[in-house]
């Protein structure tokens, strides 16, 4: 007695005679044509209708196997997520620009008698919490600090007191530890001074 061969479907893994209950006749008739001729002849015999149909199924199965729809998408997914690349580092590129191109300005004001202010501007481009960085100059320097703003509408950090030189250091640190080293601090100095006596004759 000699051992059959069976033969199972590539496609939906039953014996060919089964095929045409799973719904995808027509593509395990491919499968079985490829791969089985003769059983596929003494299943369907040589219809030519059926032959040219699954010439049609064959050619597109071909093209799925192939992925060609999948790997236009997947090209053109590349190439957005490129894009958006490129598009966040060029962003990200000029704002650097834009805050090594920045200055901030620490300017001391003379006001009545021997009071001094010390506002500080052109912060906000760095990131910098304004409110926070008050709060943090009035326990340091033990005086009154406010945010207003200028005539130029920006937000500036106001401090009561002559403590110019110790704020200048400060922010000098702090753009330090927030890698803007470069960026130019300008620091202007308004305090009045004595009028010169005229010597009288």
């Amino acid at each position: 007695m000699s051992l059959r061969e069976v033969v199972y479907c590539g496609v939906c893994s039953y014996p060919p005679e089964y095929c045409e209950f799973t719904g995808k006749l027509k593509r395990c008739k491919v499968w079985l044509k490829e791969n089985h001729p003769e059983r596929y002849t003494q299943l369907y015999g040589a219809n030519d209708e059926e032959e040219e149909e699954a010439n049609d199924v064959a050619a597109v199965g071909k093209k799925l196997g192939e992925s060609s729809i999948g790997e236009e998408r997947e090209n053109k997914l590349e190439k957005d997520l490129l894009k958006l690349q490129t598009k966040q580092e060029n962003r990200e590129q000029r704002e650097l620009a834009k805050k090594l191109s920045s200055k901030v300005i620490i300017k001391r004001e003379a006001r009545t008698k021997r009071k001094f202010i010390v506002a500080i501007s052109g912060l906000e481009v760095f990131e910098i919490d304004m409110k926070k960085l008050a709060k943090t100059f009035a326990s340091k320097f033990a005086t009154g600090c406010s945010v207003s703003k200028n005539v130029e509408k920006k937000e500036e950090v106001v401090i009561q007191g002559d403590v110019l030189e110790d704020v200048e250091a400060y922010i000098h640190s702090l753009l330090k530890e927030k890698g803007m080293e470069n960026v130019k601090v300008e620091t202007i100095d308004t305090k009045k001074k004595k009028k010169p006596t005229t010597e009288t004759k």
